[in-house]
Formats: C-alpha cells, sequence, structure tokens
C-alpha cells in the first residue's frame, strides 16, 4: 500500500469516527481493506467502552472471511489499537495494521482520566508477543491533528469531569 493510499484510508477511518461520535459513541473508526488495497470491505465506528471500532471490525471480518484472505488485508484506524485491538487483530489472523495517531497522542489529551485508563502498551509489543508477522504503518504525523480534532471536544475538562458532547447520552458511550 502506499503512502497516499494509507493516507485516504486514514481519512476514511476518520470519517467512521466523525460518525460514530454523531451516533453518540467515541470517535474512533476503523475499516477493513482488502488485499487489492483499494477496496473497503468493512467498517466500523466505536460502540462503547468495550465494543472498540477495531474490536468489532475484526470479529466481523473473522466471520466473513477466510483466514489467508484476512492476511492480506490491512485493518486501517484512526487511533493506534489498544492492547484488546491489538490482540484481536492478531486473532482475526488480519495481516497489516495503518493507524494514524499514537494511543500515546491520546492519552496526552485524556491524562489519567478514570473514563480512559489508557494502557501504555504499544500495539507493537502486543504483536511482538506473538508469532505472526504483522506488518505495522503509523502513526502519520501529518495527520495527527486532524484525526485528534474530534476528541478535544470530548475529552475538555471542567471541574475534572468529561464535558460530553451533544447527544452523548452517557460515559458508558466513552471508550
Amino acid at each position: 500500500m502506499t503512502h497516499d493510499q494509507m493516507l485516504a484510508h486514514l481519512r476514511a477511518a476518520n470519517t467512521e469516527a466523525l460518525n460514530a461520535l454523531q451516533e453518540g459513541h467515541m470517535p474512533f473508526g476503523a475499516l477493513l481493506i482488502a488485499p487489492d488495497k483499494e477496496t473497503v470491505l468493512l467498517r466500523q465506528g466505536n460502540i462503547d467502552t468495550v465494543r472498540h471500532a477495531e474490536n468489532e471490525l475484526a470479529r466481523r471480518a473473522s466471520k466473513l472471511y477466510e483466514e489467508d484472505f484476512l492476511w492480506d488485508c490491512t485493518l486501517v484506524t484512526t487511533i493506534e489499537p489498544c492492547a484488546m485491538c491489538a490482540a484481536t487483530q492478531y486473532w482475526a489472523h488480519i495481516g497489516r495494521l495503518v493507524y494514524g495517531a499514537s494511543e500515546e497522542a491520546l492519552k496526552s489529551m485524556t491524562g489519567n482520566h478514570p473514563d480512559n485508563p489508557t494502557m501504555s502498551l504499544p500495539c507493537r509489543a502486543v504483536f511482538e508477543a506473538g508469532q505472526k508477522d504483522i506488518q505495522i504503518h503509523g502513526p502519520f504525523e501529518e495527520l495527527n491533528d486532524e484525526i485528534l480534532e474530534p476528541h478535544k471536544t470530548c475529552w475538555s475538562y471542567e471541574t475534572s469531569q468529561l464535558v460530553y458532547p451533544p447527544g452523548l447520552l452517557s460515559k458508558s458511550n466513552f471508550r
């Protein structure tokens, strides 16, 4: 996949993240790209604190496609996958990952907030603990601001509390 293709897919994943935000969820988005490096097979926005975009997409993909096919596919996601999502990608046999902003960049926005207890465990460490050679591309600094922008409205502080965007019903929607 070329650099330009990765950027285009990351922007499309960010559109999924913005759609998730409009639906009252946290702004995380993911795509599954076919072996041709162009065709979008699946799209997924974040659902809640356990049903992350990457996790849901990888689970769906593993039910729809054969392992050999998935090994030649790419999971594209706005933010570096957490340990749970990286492990799900690993077990789903998706052979490549492209992510826009690092988990560390997100954590710098959220701090040590109880609604986003980010683990300091890069996805590379999760994949390196396994036996599969998953290709990883990211972060893409040139998209950092664009991808993190929707998170600014979700992780604003007022008296140590999260400020929920309009339409967000409960903090159970948060990652």
